[in-house]
């Protein structure tokens, strides 16, 4: 058969992207059945928050608060987890498939740990569009694959279990010789592998392409130290580089934040190569800044590396480039501390950007400690998510319309008072008595 992987999974422009909901169980400190429903609930307010796609009215925003420690990270991960196996299974060279026998995968997956019973099944399910919509789902246990299954348009695709399979009506003839599977290998990558019927070889590459180029998934994106010159972190897009409309664009958000940038160029630079003896040309990003006269006026221009930026700055511009992108393609933009060093203004400017009417096709889903944007005037009661812990280390996930807040309550005061939970319990502690105060 032929192995139609080599074909190059473009992004879909334009294409309706949108994540309904994702649930985990048994994964770190989500010891139950943890969701996240992106469906819209009844409420009026904030109407522009919304976007109708296919069946469903679904929220463009959603920010997740809980105390340090609670498991919002954790629920990121594990979103980050379900990508990570999935694209792992994809095949990237011919051979693989034969080859892969002496390459054994460990599925990195960390089941709840703080209980007598023992059980290592962990289970992922994700409802999303990308131009249809699909869901799927599986059941690791020790690195075995218990249950499998994917659902397109609400048509069965197939659904595994154990050392079975069962096709849906619509694609059973087609799927019905490609019987074959490993308990330690997704079965969709099985298809990826082998299947060239054009019908289901659309569904098999949208569904790659939401993984490949639409999730997008980002922890922390400049490294723990904020002190100027440590840049390693950052990412810079190959369009910012490459076209020009691009690259005027970012600059235009830059000079919006007033941060002292008045442009970004892109310079050549020739370095010695570091294989060789030969001189070498790289592109380099940089931005502009006025230089002044003792009078305060503009008298000239300076570019400068970005090591001389704040890492806030950086942080910034990491964003803007890649919220610009997916605005431009449809995605799904996943942020572990949003607001980590940006000020509140900042964050605030971000997730307007989601909010506003510009957006029709992207999601913004993000944690934050930053209370200033938790108020009836940034998000709807569907829109905040809080992650609490209990005693026995176990997270728990809900929203402030599950506790039924009412529309008109102050959310950030209220949060703060413990009303709502997901929030640090601070044990009363005499710093003069313990010594660690001089008195």
């Amino acid at each position: 058969m032929t192995n139609r992987y080599n074909e190059t999974i473009l992004p879909l422009k334009g294409s309706v992207v949108m994540l309904v909901m994702f649930r985990v169980n048994n994964f770190t400190s989500f010891k139950n059945d943890a969701v996240l429903d992106l469906r819209k609930t009844s409420y009026r307010e904030h109407k522009n928050h919304i976007l109708e796609v296919g069946e469903h009215e679904l929220l463009k925003t959603v920010s997740i608060y809980g105390a340090n420690a609670s498991g919002k990270s954790n629920f990121i991960s594990s979103i980050a987890v379900f990508e990570d196996i999935i694209r792992s299974q994809f095949f990237k060279e011919k051979d693989d498939y034969e080859n892969e026998e002496s390459n054994e995968y460990k599925f990195p997956i960390k089941p709840y740990i703080f209980t007598d019973e023992v059980n290592d099944k962990i289970e992922f399910e994700m409802v999303f569009y990308n131009e249809k919509l699909f869901q799927y789902g599986f059941t690791i246990n020790d690195n075995i694959i218990e249950s499998e299954w994917l659902l397109v348009e609400n048509e069965l695709v197939f659904e595994r279990s154990d050392n079975s399979i069962e096709y849906g009506t619509v694609y059973e003839e087609i799927l019905g010789k490609y019987s074959r599977f490993r308990e330690d290998r997704l079965y969709i990558s099985i298809l990826d592998y082998f299947v060239i019927e054009d019908e289901l070889r659309v569904v098999i590459n949208l569904f790659k392409d939401y993984f490949i180029n639409k999730l997008n998934l980002y922890f922390e994106i400049i490294f723990e130290s904020s002190i100027k010159g440590r840049v390693s972190g950052i990412r810079l897009s190959k369009k910012l580089e490459e076209d020009e409309d691009f690259r005027l664009k970012v600059a235009e958000y830059l000079k919006k934040i007033d941060v002292g940038i008045d442009d970004i160029i892109v310079d050549i630079e020739t370095k010695k190569s570091k294989v060789s003896d030969e001189e070498e040309e790289k592109k380099v990003i940089k931005t502009v800044h006025c230089i002044y006269d003792s009078e305060g006026n503009c008298v000239g221009k300076k570019a400068l590396d970005l090591q001389y930026e704040s890492s806030g700055t950086l942080r910034f511009l990491s964003f803007i480039q890649e919220i610009l992108l997916i605005m431009d393609e449809g995605g799904v933009f996943v942020v572990d501390e949003l607001s980590s060093r940006l000020h509140p203004v900042l964050t605030k400017f971000i997730v307007d950007l989601f909010q506003s009417n510009m957006n029709t096709n992207t999601q913004l889903i993000f944690t934050t400690h930053d209370t200033t944007l938790m108020n009836k005037n940034q998000f709807r009661r569907d829109e905040i998510v809080l992650v609490d812990k209990d005693d026995e280390g176990i997270s728990n996930i809900y929203t402030l319309s599950d506790l039924e807040v009412r529309k008109d309550a102050s959310f950030e005061k209220e949060y703060f008072n413990g009303k709502y939970g997901a929030i640090p319990i601070i044990q009363a502690f005499d710093l003069l008595q313990s010594g660690e105060i001089n008195g």
